[in-house]
């Protein structure tokens, strides 16, 4: 298949679609929150440095010259802003994620020192 070149703000729109819809995602207003997985902070990360890479590639024509452009970049803006609004959510959801698994860890610890001491004495 063919790969079709893109305009900054087509790639822009493309990025800000998908981080919408990330964000809607993780949004504890809008819907019952869920947390976010190692795949989901890749995938944002992802979005988030092919968006930076594709800032930084030409200079940004000034406001009102690319009105299609002007547009896309307030969206970007306001995704961003929502991101660090979440930002304090997410991390205490992954400090809660890992505690949990520190405590697994720990019980399965246990249980596999007990069935050692259990095979020793018989």
């Amino acid at each position: 298949m063919p790969h079709v070149m893109l305009s900054r703000s087509q790639d822009l729109h493309v990025i800000n679609s998908r981080l919408r819809s990330w964000l809607d995602s993780m949004d504890v207003d809008c819907t019952p929150s869920r947390v976010a997985t190692p795949s989901d902070i890749s995938t944002l990360l992802s979005e988030l440095l092919r968006a930076g890479a594709g800032l930084r590639a030409q200079p940004i024509p000034p406001k009102g010259a690319d009105p299609e452009l002007d547009g896309e970049l307030d969206e970007y803006r306001r995704n961003v802003e929502r991101l660090r609004e979440l930002m304090p959510f997410i991390h205490h959801q992954l400090l809660a994620e890992r505690t949990r698994i520190e405590t697994q860890r720990a019980r399965i610890q246990l249980a596999v020192e007990w069935a050692q001491a259990s095979r020793q004495t018989l």
